[in-house]
């Protein structure tokens, strides 16, 4: 008879869906931010089995011997496996012939938060949770809490890195189980004919369970949960067994599950020796249960379990060391992916500590359209991607020249070889150079201009007013962002007929204008409406100091900047651009008019200003005008923008004003 030996068991490997992991990313992001709590997790496990690897068919025609590759047989690992949707416990698509175990996810904030965990007392308290069910019978009536786990992270979400470490609380016995003889094949002890019978009743459930009763009958064989142990070991006629699902595939040790329904039995039933039978199907095989085990098992005479009963069961790492593991998944994340998500998470970041209320969505789905792609259109693009914003257009019909890109941070010297690039393409190319999700685009666009003269077709410059209204349409926020006072004219009404929020920045040598224009009908004016003249031709015979626009180097960055920023405020405010320029209900502060900056004496001043009933921008006057005949309107401002105040009416408030100046005149002659 063989001498009894120490009762060991398999340990759990756990493998985790890369997907996982970037589950927990998002969820991290998006709902835990900075929260530490604990989140309920699953997953599940397979019965022990093994694959085989078949030789490929031999080359006949080269054939020289008889002797044939042997068949390769694999063992498969104790795995537990963590799905993609583990976070989601209301799921449980999980593969065939698989078992659920759920189990508690802590996840942390900090590298040194993971390491610092009192993971003893974790583990502890897990145990506690388990012997607990057993105390109160819940165990009983659910006994995968026999299985339950606990699972340590830490996501380094810039790095997508996955610290972790799982815990399998196995309850330990002041003195070990032994196994009374060597683990048998269950077709030793079962008939075909039991062993086919034990496979259909158990496949019958829909999903079967991990741990239950068997009495074996003769040529039958009949099954119970463990609440109905009294009543199901009656007749002690019957061979009675234990099973469980095992995911073991050794040939001498059963898997690690049967650690805590042994305590389960003792604790409530007094048992110290029984049958087991290590349940192992092995999925399209003609015998399903071939691999199964048997084996009886016998706790000493004088041994209990304490109360609580110490555990084991930290996993250890592929070095074999009881210590964390680590998923590094940025080598297999697609890096267009990992940029994308890397903007995400600095303004989350953002939004988790400082703004709860941030609407970030809001920013990144906003369409911004620039019009012009020098200095300050650089600076505006650049950030706009810091908020995250993901569609972005340029409108510029100039080129790169070589004194651009020292203060035109989106061209390089390449740029302007040749004659140099059109800027809105190129632009618009080095945006998706920077951020690859960046949806840009570049339009070589002339923009009709009051008192510059068309030198092309009427054809042509039907083209340009339609693509330019389309682009204008197809946008959320027009920035308007060129170098002349007449070119922002004609986008400033398109914007307004379609009552866009437009963002103004504007130059001088040491002072900027920032702004942003009123909704139509609303009472806060546009870029025109404090101007008694209609915009006219302003850059014919410039000087060469002229030509370019002369500022201090940090003046564009800084208007830019604001002008980015107000558009953000404005977004975030819940009357949107109908926003008072005097109201600070928003998450993000006040929202100013009109920021107007010294910067010779590092001072800002925040204006309001008035929409005006004749202003030649924005009044309903010039877009009734405009509306009658778009062609024709646009040709005759081209060649006489003075036609802007006959339409307007501030020729008739000048010719008004002249003459209460002369009727004063001639009063104050007598």
């Amino acid at each position: 008879m063989a001498t009894s030996s120490i009762l060991q068991f398999t340990p759990f490997a756990s493998s985790v869906d890369a997907a996982f992991w970037q589950e927990l990313a998002n969820k991290k992001l998006n709902v835990l931010k900075l929260s530490e709590a604990s989140q309920p997790v699953y997953a599940y496990y397979a019965t022990g089995h093994s694959q085989q690897t078949h030789p490929p068919f031999p080359d006949t025609a080269n054939t020289t011997s008889s002797t044939t590759t042997p068949t390769t047989t694999t063992i498969m690992p104790t795995r537990i496996c963590v799905p993609a949707q583990g976070l989601d416990t209301n799921d449980d698509t999980r593969p065939p012939f698989t078992f659920r175990v759920n189990g508690t996810l802590l996840n942390t904030n900090t590298l040194e938060d993971f390491k610092k965990l009192d993971k003893n007392q974790l583990f502890q308290q897990h145990t506690v949770k388990i012997w607990e069910a057993i105390q109160n019978e819940d165990a009983l009536d659910h006994p995968n809490i026999l299985s339950d786990f606990l699972l340590l992270t830490f996501a380094d979400l810039k790095k997508y890195k996955f610290y972790y470490w799982f815990a399998f609380p196995a309850l330990m016995p002041q003195e070990p189980w032994l196994q009374i003889k060597p683990m048998d094949s269950i077709g030793n002890v079962f008939s075909s004919m039991e062993m086919t019978a034990l496979a259909n009743a158990y496949q019958a459930a829909d999903r079967p369970p991990s741990f239950l009763l068997r009495r074996k009958k003769p040529n039958t064989v009949l099954f119970g949960q463990l609440r109905d142990w009294d009543e199901f070991f009656t007749n002690e006629q019957d061979e009675f067994w234990v099973g469980f699902a095992d995911p073991s595939h050794s040939e001498t040790n059963p898997g690690w599950p049967l650690r805590n329904l042994l305590a389960l039995l003792h604790e409530k039933h007094g048992i110290r020796k029984l049958n087991i039978m290590c349940y192992r199907e092995m999925p399209g095989k003609v015998n399903l249960i071939d691999a199964s085990k048997l084996l009886v098992a016998e706790l000493p005479p004088t041994c209990h379990y304490s109360k609580p009963p110490k555990s084991v069961g930290w996993e250890r790492n592929a070095q074999a060391k009881l210590a964390p593991r680590m998923a590094d998944l940025g080598p297999l994340m697609d890096p267009i992916r990992l940029a994308d998500t890397a903007v995400d998470l600095n303004l989350k970041l953002m939004r988790w500590r400082v703004m709860p209320d941030l609407d970030l969505d809001k920013v990144k789905h906003t369409k911004c359209l620039l019009l012009g792609a020098g200095t300050l259109g650089c600076y505006v693009a650049r950030c706009l991607l810091g908020w995250g914003v993901r569609h972005i257009t340029f409108v510029d019909n100039g080129r790169v020249s070589f004194s651009n890109p020292v203060r035109q941070p989106l061209y390089t010297f390449q740029d302007c070889i040749q004659g140099g690039k059109p800027k809105a393409e190129a632009a618009a190319q080095s945006l998706l150079e920077i951020q690859p999700t960046v949806n840009a685009k570049g339009y070589d666009i002339s923009i009709p201009m009051p008192g510059h003269v068309a030198l092309s077709s009427d054809e042509q410059l039907l083209k340009d007013i339609e693509q330019l209204t389309a682009l204008i349409q197809s946008h959320d926020v027009i920035y308007l962002l060129t170098d002349s006072r007449e070119s922002r004219w004609f986008p400033t009404l398109l914007a307004t007929l379609s009552n866009k929020l437009v963002i103004n920045a504007a130059l001088g040598f040491d002072t900027y204008l920032v702004m942003r224009h009123g909704a139509r009908h609303g009472s806060l004016g546009c870029y025109f409406c404090n101007d008694i003249v209609a915009p006219a031709d302003s850059l014919t015979d410039r000087t060469l100091d002229q030509q370019c626009t002369v500022t201090r180097p940090g003046l564009a960055a800084i208007a830019g900047a604001l002008g980015v920023e107000l558009m953000v405020s404005v977004l975030q405010h819940a009357d949107g651009m109908e926003a008072a320029a005097s109201d600070s209900d928003c998450v993000l502060g006040r929202v100013p008019h009109q920021v107007r900056g010294f910067l010779g004496q590092f001072h800002n001043m925040l204006i309001v200003g008035q929409s005006y009933a004749n202003c030649t921008g924005c009044s309903e006057k010039v877009i009734e005008a405009y509306q009658q005949d778009p062609l024709q309107f646009i040709k005759k401002i081209l060649h006489d923008p003075e036609h802007l105040e006959q339409v307007s009416g501030i020729a008739q408030m000048k010719a008004e004003s002249e003459a209460l100046l002369d009727q004063d005149w001639e009063e104050d002659d007598f």
